[in-house]
């Protein structure tokens, strides 16, 4: 007779999750705390024995057998790796009929689907009126009885995916992923060309897969392929039209486009598509939610009007109006958000729960945490809603000083009072985004000082006291909108690299790694473009010198009334170039009235060379390593 081993008592829930219960009735703690419905116990005494007469899959095998299943250990020397329809590895035979058999091992898309749901599939709480799921509709949408292929090949990539950057190298994962990529995005291209395919669930699921997928892997054009998918996510949420919200997958679908598009519009600077009513007021919601959306909507709407403004108006009395209207706004929309936020319900709020004291001897590159307040939250919905609002006054703080520049210039816009505002606003939002991260990182389930605080959110599957890739994904735009500001310390900008490393490498966010490589400084570079686009032929010749804060030999001097206050020009802001100067390397630039074509020609040459290699170099100092990131991304984020 074969011993199973004794049968556990734990109710349903916790058997199917494979966690400890404590077996209290009739409602255990694990569900109670998760806020879930208990589904009970079993009655173990009707379990059947296995018994020597029992069924042949419990008997112990005389002669070894080979399992269904390929082996999950890494590519030896000598080649016999994983293959997803390989042969599987033998068992040891065993030496008597009464001895233990191993477990059969999982299937690894068994596993990589189990392992891609229990850290990207978030559950929301019964009964807790501010937590959100995300990507909770692929769980209906892998039982329905024919899902389409698009949907299960992009649902494949990402589970491969997830998994081969948790596991390490040495496996077929990464091209398994990729392969089941390629098929993904040939089976949806065609299924967009199907009216009926097109209505379908599961077709919209796929396109947001397919964008997840580009963060999870970050190939080379990670943001370019990302944006392209969410743009495609967001015309086919449109055509779709307002029936979708019938349904509790469409709905669900639909909040998840949305919420891509609020971050896709504030990554990119494009306006967000709010050209349908029922865009951000879709009866789904609960109403901080929906305020939080159409805040959102107000914040990338406004950064797009700055950003053609900046790139485009010229100087005048009516412009110098307007600009000015426009930083009214900006502060307007940022004490609205300010307002809303205090007026929160107490379920909203996060406390600070420990100090962790400076230690000069740490390297804070490799550190869990920066000095400074830990901070706790109900669960990774609520810190997410918090540090994207943290964000959106980032933002606006970043328009103003950029539109303060415009009119300030050629004066130093540090000594302007928008800028005093500005630091203390944003160097406000930066603590309050990096007390945040050990929360989101999993940091209370490793503290004992920290573990009587520890609150989780539900996953679809494993241990949700666990580090959950999905907590790094939450964590990228925040991580990112920061660690360019010019306000951060040089120890903070280190620590902030050092998490979104750490969240490519151990979470399994490749898309960290990328992030980490930007070198853009906001918003003295912002303001750079903003001059480069607006009106290059009053900038200096040597852009870098500027940005490194020295004044080369070859710059342009400024013009009679250009000097800054202290008569120094402060880094990033160039003065005023003489139109009549020499630029090293070029001819003489002609200024005088009348000059003929050919001689206007030559200058507007000289000076599309000029704008061209500042650009270039601008690019340049905003990556730490060239080669890292795309021309694309580095472009995106200099709104260029």
């Amino acid at each position: 007779m074969v011993y199973g081993g004794k049968p556990s008592r734990g109710c349903q829930m916790c058997r199917i999750r494979r966690i400890k219960c404590d077996e209290t009735k009739p409602t255990c703690k694990q569900c109670a705390k998760a806020r879930r419905v208990c589904p009970g116990y079993r009655d173990v005494s009707k379990s059947h024995p296995t018994s020597e007469g029992g069924s042949a899959s419990s008997q112990v095998p005389d002669k070894p057998q080979q399992s269904a299943t390929p082996s999950l250990a890494p590519k030896s020397g000598r080649g016999d790796g994983l293959s997803l329809e390989g042969t599987g590895t033998p068992s040891p035979r065993s030496s008597s009929d009464k001895s233990i058999q191993a477990p059969p091992p999982l299937a690894v898309d068994e596993l990589a689907s189990c392992h891609f749901i229990s850290n990207y599939v978030l559950i929301p709480k019964q009964g807790l009126a501010t937590t959100r799921g995300f990507l909770e509709f692929v769980l209906p949408l892998l039982k329905t009885p024919e899902p389409s292929q698009h949907f299960l090949y992009a649902f494949k990539a990402c589970s491969l995916a997830s998994l081969n950057n948790r596991v390490g190298t040495g496996n077929d994962f990464d091209r398994a992923a990729l392969g089941c990529y390629t098929k993904a995005l040939a089976c949806t291209f065609t299924a967009l060309k199907d009216p009926v395919l097109t209505k379908r669930d599961d077709t919209l699921a796929a396109i947001l897969l397919l964008g997840l997928f580009e963060n999870i892997t970050a190939k080379t054009l990670g943001m370019l392929a990302w944006s392209s998918h969410i743009e495609g996510a967001i015309q086919l949420v449109k055509s779709r039209g307002q029936e979708q919200l019938r349904s509790k997958i469409g709905l669900d679908l639909f909040i998840a486009v949305r919420t891509q598009m609020i971050i896709h519009s504030l990554s990119t600077g494009k306006p967000p598509t709010l050209d349908v009513d029922w865009w951000v007021t879709d009866p789904g919601s609960n109403e901080y939610s929906m305020q939080l959306q159409q805040l959102s909507s107000r914040v990338g709407e406004l950064k797009s009007e700055v950003n053609a403004l900046l790139a485009t108006v010229t100087r005048s009395s009516e412009n110098m109006e307007l600009m000015k209207d426009t930083i009214q706004n900006c502060k307007s929309l940022d004490k609205e958000i300010v307002t809303w936020l205090r007026e929160l319900p107490e379920q909203y709020m996060w406390k600070t729960v420990a100090w962790e004291p400076y230690n000069p001897r740490c390297d804070y590159s490799k550190a869990e945490v920066f000095p400074g307040r830990i901070d706790a939250y109900v669960d990774l919905w609520v810190v997410n809603f918090w540090n994207v609002m943290r964000c959106m006054r980032i933002v606006l703080a970043s328009l103003t000083i950029r539109c303060t520049a415009w009119i300030n210039f050629p004066a130093d816009y540090r000594t302007t009072s928008e800028y005093a505002t500005t630091v203390r606003t944003c160097v406000e939002a930066i603590s309050d985004i990096i007390a945040s991260v050990p929360y989101q990182m999993g940091l209370f389930s490793k503290r004992k000082d920290l573990r009587s605080h520890a609150t989780h959110s539900v996953f679809g599957c494993g241990e949700d006291t666990s580090e959950k890739g999905l907590a790094g994904y939450f964590l990228l735009w925040p991580l990112a909108c920061i660690q360019g500001q010019d306000y951060l310390t040089d120890s903070q900008r280190a620590w902030v690299k050092g998490r979104l490393k750490s969240i490519g490498n151990t979470l399994g966010v490749r898309y960290g790694n990328l992030l980490s490589q930007l070198n853009v400084r906001v918003p003295s570079m912002l303001i750079l473009r903003d001059r480069l686009k607006n009106d290059p032929h009053e900038m200096p010749a040597d852009i870098a010198a500027i940005m490194a804060g020295t004044a080369a030999s070859s710059a342009s001097p400024p013009s009679a009334g250009a000097s800054t206050a202290g008569g120094a020009m402060p880094p990033g802001l160039p003065g005023m170039s003489n139109p009549g100067i020499s630029i090293p390397g070029m001819s003489e630039i002609p200024s005088a009235p009348g000059a003929s074509a050919d001689a206007l020609a030559n200058q507007e040459a000289i000076r599309r060379q000029m704008l061209k290699r500042q650009t270039e170099e601008l690019v340049t100092k905003a990556v730490e390593k060239p080669g890292k990131l795309d021309d694309w991304t580095v472009k995106t984020w200099l709104q260029l």
